[in-house]
């Protein structure tokens, strides 16, 4: 287009753009067309994709965005080019879930792997670090399950999907409180605190008050905190 053609109060072309009007129809069966079709790959490419997208399933649902939008608002390219696309990335992922059905390690390669978080109330900062996940994400999946303190996790698991598996300890410890810090109206309600146990605020090792004053052997941290215990409010 070129700059002559440009006009602000051009509402026709801003509307309708250069096609003609009749074009509106055209568009509306293209979309039925093309939305049918991918209503049916989408079926037939199974339940993951209405569930948690793994990283392919996640490339693929960008891919068949950018394939059915020409289909549907270009006029020199037909429905069929659209469609065949949509079969051909059908293919390609129903493919890719038989070798990963078939080898884990390409299931690994292709999806990657468990990322271990947390350990029996400890943070496992190296795989924090590979997961690309900070603190406040991880403190926030446990808030979400009613955790507010480390001591009453067991392990905590970053899945290949994305999502987040947390399993609690059967007798909770003393631990890393992990509620808001603006939030000290907790104290005394949920959460018991214990100023004779130091936890590392880095990593959530607790230790005993000779170590307070001295790096965590975890973490090599030298911030230093009282770890808490989460009580039942009936019990208070």
């Amino acid at each position: 287009m070129k700059k002559e053609d440009i006009n602000p109060g051009d509402w026709h072309r801003i509307l309708f753009g250069e096609a003609p009007v009749e074009f509106l129809v055209e568009v509306f069966v293209r979309t039925f067309i093309i939305y049918t079709v991918l209503l049916i790959i989408v079926r037939l490419l199974g339940k993951r994709m209405s569930g948690q997208l793994t990283i392919s399933e996640l490339s693929l649902m960008v891919t068949m965005g950018a394939i059915v939008a020409p289909a549907m608002q270009i006029p020199q390219l037909g429905v069929l080019l659209g469609m065949m696309i949509l079969f051909c990335a059908l293919i390609f992922q129903r493919t890719l879930y038989h070798f990963e059905f078939k080898s884990q390690r390409f299931e690994e390669i292709s999806q990657g792997t468990v990322s271990t978080l947390v350990e029996n109330g400890i943070i496992q900062l190296e795989s924090m670090d590979e997961s690309k996940i900070s603190r406040q994400q991880l403190f926030t999946a446990l808030r979400n399950k009613n955790v507010f303190n480390l001591g009453e996790v067991s392990r905590v698991y970053m899945e290949a999907c994305g999502t987040f598996s947390i399993y609690k300890n059967e007798n909770p410890f003393a631990g890393l409180p992990i509620y808001p810090p603006s939030d000290s109206g907790i104290n005394g309600f949920s959460q018991k605190i214990f100023p004779d146990k130091p936890v590392c605020e880095t990593c959530g090792y607790v230790s005993d008050e000779s170590q307070k004053y001295q790096s965590c052997p975890v973490c090599n941290s030298l911030n230093w905190i009282s770890a808490s215990v989460s009580v039942s409010t009936s019990a208070s």
